[in-house]
């Protein structure tokens, strides 16, 4: 299935990018109520694979959970958290892959401690990828003082111990920053 969103954010060369495959673990971080990258990510991963589709919004998380349980999907388990504390997330110290952010950061009142959450996470050397909006689309996106400024995430991340890999186009308005946790 095609998701309508795909000419907005075409997830696939992220995961090019990352070299996703199968067996790998991944976490979704604010998945959002289309699980934009869950579900494309889990048909990459495959059985052996595994998805955290994570969103603090309760409702959201139970729209993943019976969209997993109704297509069938094995290998995406749903989990509720606040991913700015950090230690919260239901999801074991060390054991993620890629984790993903898209369009979730320029929101974050505690960027740091979501980042934080991520490198906890993930295993050493798993990519954080952060998506995020670098212009509006008629009424979508954030105003302009909210965008991410790139800059600074780049030096939060590197003091926490990330070094930059990339960062590609994914489509006309967005772009994804590829760090590895060193």
């Amino acid at each position: 299935m095609t998701h309508a969103g795909k000419a907005l954010i075409d997830p696939h060369p992220v995961f090019a990018a990352v070299g996703l495959a199968p067996g790998m673990r991944v976490a979704d971080l604010g998945c959002g109520r289309t699980g934009h990258f869950v579900f494309p990510a889990s048909r990459v991963v495959g059985e052996s694979g595994l998805v955290y589709a994570v969103d603090i919004i309760k409702d959201i998380v139970e729209s993943i959970a019976g969209r997993v349980r109704t297509e069938g999907y094995t290998n995406v388990q749903t989990a509720w958290g606040d991913i700015e504390r950090v230690g919260v997330l239901p999801i074991p110290t060390g054991t993620i892959d890629v984790c993903f952010m898209v369009n979730v950061v320029f929101m974050l009142k505690d960027k740091l401690g979501a980042c934080q959450e991520a490198k906890r996470i993930l295993k050493s050397n798993g990519f954080l990828v952060v998506v995020d909006w670098v212009r509006r689309l008629g009424p979508l996106g954030p105003t302009p003082e909210q965008m991410l400024n790139p800059d600074i995430l780049e030096k939060m991340l590197i003091t926490e111990g990330f070094s930059k890999v990339s960062q590609i186009a994914v489509g006309d308005y967005h772009l994804a920053y590829i760090y590895k946790k060193n």
